[in-house]
């Protein structure tokens, strides 16, 4: 038979301790109370529509279809009813301060900053061999092999190797200098003479480069990422004091 274990707020204290938890948990108090008092003095209010529609965002994520999927989540994560409430209350929150601090941002940081959202299409295998990377080079330059021959004969990784070392769209922003320089300097499709990176030799086809456009997706993308930005600084300015036992 089973043995039954009773667990206290007391004991689930202890493993975060125990776990190393406790900063990182702190800082996410931190970031809550920080973004609804900035919230509170700049007047936002949430509407009931918007807390309908963001409970039913979080359950359309969660997977759950039914009243009893819903109510089974809410028990798996200790959560009551109310603290399911204000969970959806602090994420409209934080989406609506967002938009008040950063709207009228986007644009004006996307001009300025519209070299790193170019991107380009490219596929790439890693080599450690300098001499093996040209070899592989020139024969495909010759027409000797194909690209998707060379990944999957040098790619270790599994999926990576199945996908023919197909990266997908890579922005600007997210390369190495002498990468992006590179990258961006190609008259697509082309193969790119061997790249001596810091991980090792990196062999690139550029299937196509990508002309930045400040679409609803990059918008999301620049605002999320003002608004983490300027959340990080207001964390880092706090002091915080932790008002419980945890021992020494």
């Amino acid at each position: 038979m089973s043995q039954a274990i009773t667990i206290s707020a007391q004991d689930i204290l202890q493993q975060v301790k125990l776990s190393c938890q406790i900063p990182s948990i702190v800082e996410q108090i931190v970031t809550r109370k920080v973004v609804m008092d900035a919230a509170a003095e700049a007047g936002i209010k949430v509407e009931a529509e918007e807390l309908q529609q963001a409970a039913d965002n979080i359950r359309l994520i969660s997977k759950l279809k039914t009243a009893d999927e819903t109510w089974e989540w809410l028990n798996k994560n200790c959560l009551s009813l109310d603290d399911f409430e204000e969970m959806v209350y602090t994420n409209v929150m934080s989406g609506k301060l967002a938009q008040h601090l950063f709207a009228d941002k986007v644009e004006p940081w996307f001009v300025e900053h519209q070299l790193d959202y170019a991107g380009a299409v490219m596929y790439e295998v890693v080599l450690d061999d300098e001499d093996l990377a040209m070899e592989l080079f020139y024969a495909l330059q010759e027409g000797e092999m194909i690209f998707p021959e060379v990944a999957h004969q040098y790619i270790q990784d599994t999926e990576l190797r199945r996908r023919g070392g197909y990266r997908g769209v890579v922005r600007r922003g997210e390369m190495k200098a002498e990468i992006s320089a590179a990258v961006f300097a190609a008259k697509p499709p082309q193969v790119l003479k061997p790249i001596v990176g810091a991980k090792g030799v990196y062999l690139i086809l550029v299937e196509e480069v990508i002309k930045p456009q400040l679409d609803e997706k990059l918008g999301d993308q620049i605002l999320s990422d003002l608004f983490s930005g300027w959340v990080k600084q207001q964390v880092e300015e706090v002091e915080v004091a932790i008002y419980l036992d945890l021992g020494t």
